[in-house]
């Protein structure tokens, strides 16, 4: 009969995404892992198995608290275009907490060349991406089958320079972030989209 955990899982796997959102998966250490979680290597091993599954881990609870705030800010909305600005709100919203480890997107802090070098973490990121790149098709697809938003407009080449822009924008925001002048720029940028 095995041990029983001696730890919260869940507990544990939040602590680490925090962990792994403020520092990144190459400026985690194991060491700075076991302390923030607060077990001993053993239990580690035997319980979370590697740094690599644990930060796979934290990337899915990453997309079921943060990114479900976003998800749902977009397909609540009356429309597509309502919807893409309500979920930049909500990044806005984010990068405005001071509770939150990095102003870096943990999806956006994934395009490193130490997590892109590995095949398995690679492939999790272009699921990440692939994931929100079909939610968003799927919901300008809707507006324009309805008349919404024009015929001409290409549903998946919008969804995909919104993913190109919103990366930049985490990336701007730990240069220079002043939620007014961003909220102008996300305006400009999804008129001149025709959104």
């Amino acid at each position: 009969m095995g041990r029983a955990i001696a730890f919260d899982y869940e507990r544990a796997v939040e602590k680490a995404m925090r962990l792994f959102w403020k520092d990144g998966y190459a400026g985690t250490s194991l060491r700075d892992l076991l302390k923030a979680i607060g077990i001993g290597e053993g239990s580690f091993y035997n319980t979370l198995k590697s740094k690599k599954q644990l930060y796979v881990a934290c990337v899915a609870h990453y997309e079921e608290t943060e990114g479900r705030k976003r998800a749902h800010a977009l397909l609540s909305a009356p429309t597509a275009s309502q919807g893409i600005r309500a979920m930049f709100g909500v990044m806005l919203d984010c990068l405005d907490d001071p509770l939150v480890p990095s102003r870096l997107c943990m999806l956006a802090a994934m395009a490193t060349e130490e997590v892109l070098s590995d095949p398995d973490l690679r492939k999790r990121v272009e699921e990440s991406i692939k994931q929100v790149l079909t939610v968003l098709n799927q919901r300008i697809s809707r507006d324009r089958a309805e008349g919404v938003l024009p015929v001409s407009l290409d549903p998946q080449a919008i969804a995909s320079i919104i993913i190109t822009y919103a990366q930049g924008l985490w990336r701007m925001a730990l240069i220079d972030y002043d939620r007014a002048r961003f909220e102008q720029q996300i305006a400009t940028f999804l008129t001149g989209l025709g959104l």
